[in-house]
């Protein structure tokens, strides 16, 4: 399960989602046996009086009173924005404190992204399969490798690279010191995905690539320089080839509980840590990846995360999408 902690991203529970859930397993319908990426989990709320019967969710609807409380908090934080000055530093150079999160928690802060097989299977099934060819999977964003080393463990193609790049400097040599680095297949680099100059990381040609990953990277773009981004994502891209996409969704309880003073603009802040966040809608998504590609698939991921002995409710909100470039 992908959840937020601390506004980091990390694929086990938070010290604070701990307090959420019960002792025991989080999903009684285990990740494993979903096998359709877009299908999320098969446990409905049919009944508001059952909410406690179960720790977890899929699929919750809000109703009107949730709405209101939702409106009510982003209002508060429309009324303390974060102030010019520090508007500036945060927009000026992200890349800081990206480089200054990887080296304050290294690699021992994400997990493995196990559930990539069952979120995106045309990787496996068209990447890393014995008789796929010569293809090539790049990840932006990459972090300390988390989406690379999974996908490189389960590779059977002796044709794939599998190329890693990240505006965080510190990040790429993460990867490049990792025991699971093999440089004979994969590649790390820095590499800025909304650069104006439509640069492209080294070693990549134009239209060369097959599968494009965005893992809740998109998010950290302010919204003026997503067309520079997915102008290189075209560039990149070859015809026929996928964008895998999962990000933050509007509402989630990652952006409902922030503060004063962490506001950048409308539904972008600022994290504690100086990082930044977006919380996109599906109408944005929409729009903003259609301009390049065919919207094959865009879906939301709503989960009510529960706590049956305190009683208390955690909403998380999610987006999933995969876009296609058209073939020539």
């Amino acid at each position: 399960m992908v959840v937020e902690e601390e506004g980091r991203i990390v694929e086990s529970l938070s010290s604070e989602e701990q307090t959420y859930v019960d002792d025991k397993s989080l999903w009684d319908i285990p990740r494993t046996e979903r096998d359709n990426p877009f299908q999320f989990g098969q446990r409905y709320l049919k009944d508001k009086d059952a909410v406690w019967d179960y720790n977890a969710w899929d699929h919750v609807e809000w109703d009107e009173e949730q709405e209101i409380l939702a409106q009510e908090k982003l209002e508060n934080q429309r009324k303390n924005p974060v102030n010019d000055f520090d508007k500036k530093l945060y927009l000026s150079n992200p890349s800081r404190f990206w480089d200054l999160f990887y080296r304050n928690n290294k690699m021992n802060f994400f997990k493995d992204r196990k559930w990539l097989q069952l979120e995106f299977p045309s990787i496996y099934k068209q990447g890393t399969a014995e008789d796929a060819g010569n293809k090539i999977i790049l990840e932006v964003g990459c972090g300390a490798g988390n989406t690379m080393f999974p996908i490189m463990a389960a590779n059977k193609n002796p044709l794939l690279k599998m190329v890693g790049v990240d505006f965080s400097h510190r990040a790429v040599e993460l990867v490049k010191e990792s025991p699971e680095f093999n440089a004979d297949t994969m590649d790390a680099d820095i590499w800025d995905l909304a650069n104006e100059n439509g640069d492209l990381p080294a070693g990549l040609k134009e239209h060369s690539v097959d599968f494009i990953i965005l893992i809740f990277v998109f998010s950290a773009l302010a919204p003026d320089q997503w067309a520079a981004a997915i102008s290189n994502l075209d560039k990149l891209l070859k015809p026929g080839g996928e964008i895998l996409f999962r990000d933050y969704g509007r509402y989630d309880m990652a952006q409902l509980r922030f503060k004063g003073g962490r506001l950048l603009d409308e539904s972008f802040y600022v994290r504690g840590d100086g990082t930044r966040v977006y919380f996109f809608t599906e109408e944005e998504l929409q729009k903003i990846f259609s301009e390049k590609f065919t919207i094959e698939k865009i879906g939301s991921d709503r989960r009510l995360l529960v706590n049956r002995k305190r009683k208390l409710k955690m909403f998380r909100v999610w987006l999933q999408g995969r876009f296609l470039k058209p073939s020539k």
